[in-house]
């Protein structure tokens, strides 16, 4: 088995956007291939057909690819084992199914969803938990009840059927999880599982996973903590095919929990307490409804990733900043927790802001230009670079600098009441125009000689620093906040700084 060569997938059913879970699923499944020059394949589950959504699988593949997760064979590249959508195999599935039943491990079962219903109400009302089990199966129309005759005749009438596995009596399974170590479940627990259906002619999620996982060559089975329940069918699916030896090692993935620990996170979590659950925008096909992501919240999709990769797995040191590769090299399976990850939306953000801080102002440049060139403004790249060098080390994300630095490219329109309220006294309008015209003769305009104006201003008026210096602000910025008061005039400019003085002297004495 540990001569296999390394084969993953990452197996998601397009049933709806991908939540971020599905994504660490994917990057693990990459992470762990990459590491030991494996190959990481995408194949799409879509055999439940009902629950088909539309535009699901293109979302899937979009936000891999902004994830940087990069397919080596599968849907949309390809590959020796074409096709890799499950609907596109279907003609494969019924020759398994039948070879379960020749071989004794599976039975077919003709129970209408009445009959069904009508049993699981009756255990209901003996509060018991209704197991299609081996008890069952002697009760109802199936094989294993029926003649032979019998069951060709209901099939050849067109009577629908099903295809279920024959699950051992009183057996104790015992597998192996490379995260969780020894599990063992006995079977007597378990249902006789519905293999496939004459309904649609498509087999159920069990079947299809086993037998594509077989076919597909995969080496290690990398899913989510929610999939445990089955592993024991699956595990006695690949002893009843005969295919033990082929079998792959399966490593089941933590949840990933809300933010007070207390169940799996959800879409609901992420609209009550304002953050994504998905990588990039999703729009419902149903209703239109729009779900922000990762990428149109302002993450960079490297810091995303790092703070992804964190929630479950330890690299086992202080280490926190990863890029792809770095990850890759430092990661493995036995240093993902057994127990949930919470979710901190607060350490995401720091993430970002930790990516923002390393990466070059001119690549930050271009990317706030585009929000500079969304609002219709169009100006130099030297006096952006100047800007976003001013303010960098305050914000976590790029469109973060404009709500820090929105004075420096439109004059405010209106002013904090509460900092006019505190700061606009009476004599302020006097003094801060005899500052404008004290600043027309500044030359050169710049923030040492400003800020030696101001001084021999205050000095020689016997006027209140702060009083003088917060009014300016307010006049400016139209607030409270920003970089150092002479360094945003000087890149404001004389005449911009002399204008907006006035402009504040009029429109707040008028207030």
């Amino acid at each position: 088995m540990n001569q296999r060569k390394v084969r993953v997938r990452f197996a998601p059913s397009p049933t709806g956007p991908l939540h971020i879970g599905g994504v660490r699923t994917a990057l693990y499944n990459y992470l762990f291939a990459k590491k030991q020059n494996g190959t990481f394949i995408l194949r799409i589950e879509d055999t439940d057909q009902a629950r088909l959504v539309e535009g699901a699988e293109k979302y899937i593949i979009d936000s891999l690819n902004w994830c940087g997760i990069k397919i080596d064979e599968g849907v949309s590249v390809g590959g020796l084992h074409n096709p890799y959508r499950q609907s596109e195999r279907k003609n494969i599935y019924l020759k398994y199914a039948l070879q379960l039943l020749e071989n004794g491990h599976a039975y077919y079962a003709f129970d209408t969803p009445a009959e069904l219903d009508t049993l699981r109400k009756e255990k209901e009302s003996k509060k018991e938990t209704f197991t299609y089990n081996f008890e069952i199966r002697k009760q109802m129309n199936t094989s294993p009840k029926l003649s032979e005759d019998e069951v060709k005749k209901r099939i050849n009438r067109g009577d629908q059927w099903v295809i279920r596995f024959k699950m051992p009596e009183n057996e104790q399974v015992i597998m192996n999880d490379l995260i969780r170590g020894e599990i063992i479940v006995n079977s007597s627990t378990l249902d006789d599982k519905v293999l496939f259906k004459s309904s649609d002619g498509l087999p159920t999620y069990h079947l299809a996973n086993v037998v594509d996982d077989y076919l597909i060559e995969i080496s290690h089975v990398i899913r989510g903590e929610e999939w445990l329940p089955s592993l024991p069918l699956h595990v006695l699916l690949y002893r009843a095919f005969g295919w033990e030896n082929e079998m792959p090692q399966f490593a089941h993935l933590p949840l990933l929990l809300k933010p007070d620990g207390k169940g799996k996170l959800s879409k609901r979590d992420g609209d009550k307490l304002g953050f994504p659950v998905f990588p990039v925008l999703w729009k419902d096909p149903a209703n239109g409804e729009i779900s922000k992501g990762y990428k149109e919240y302002g993450f960079l999709p490297e810091a995303f990733i790092n703070f992804l990769a964190l929630l479950g797995w330890n690299p086992g040191t202080e280490q926190e900043i990863f890029n792809l590769n770095e990850l890759t090299e430092a990661f493995s399976l036995d240093k993902v927790s057994k127990s949930g990850a919470r979710f901190n939306f607060e350490k995401a953000k720091w993430f970002n802001q930790q990516y923002l801080k390393k990466m070059p102002t001119g690549e930050i440049v271009k990317l706030f230009k585009i929000i500079l060139e969304e609002k219709k403004i169009i100006i130099e790249e030297t006096y952006i670079f100047s800007v976003v060098e001013l303010v960098r080390e305050r914000v976590n994300f790029v469109h973060e600098i404009w709500d820090q630095a929105s004075f420096f490219f439109v004059a405010p329109e209106s002013y904090d009441q509460e900092v006019v309220k505190k700061r606009w006294k009476d004599e302020i309008p006097q003094i801060i125009s005899e500052l404008k015209e004290l600043f027309k003769n500044v030359n050169p305009f710049n923030a040492e000689t400003i800020k030696e104006c101001i001084h021999q201003f205050v000095e020689t008026r016997q006027a209140n620093m702060g009083a003088v210096m917060n009014s300016l602000r307010l006049a400016l910025v139209g607030g409270s906040y920003g970089p150092d008061l002479p360094v945003i005039m000087e890149l404001l400019g004389k005449e911009e700084v002399c204008k907006r003085i006035e402009k504040a002297v009029n429109s707040i004495s008028k207030i």
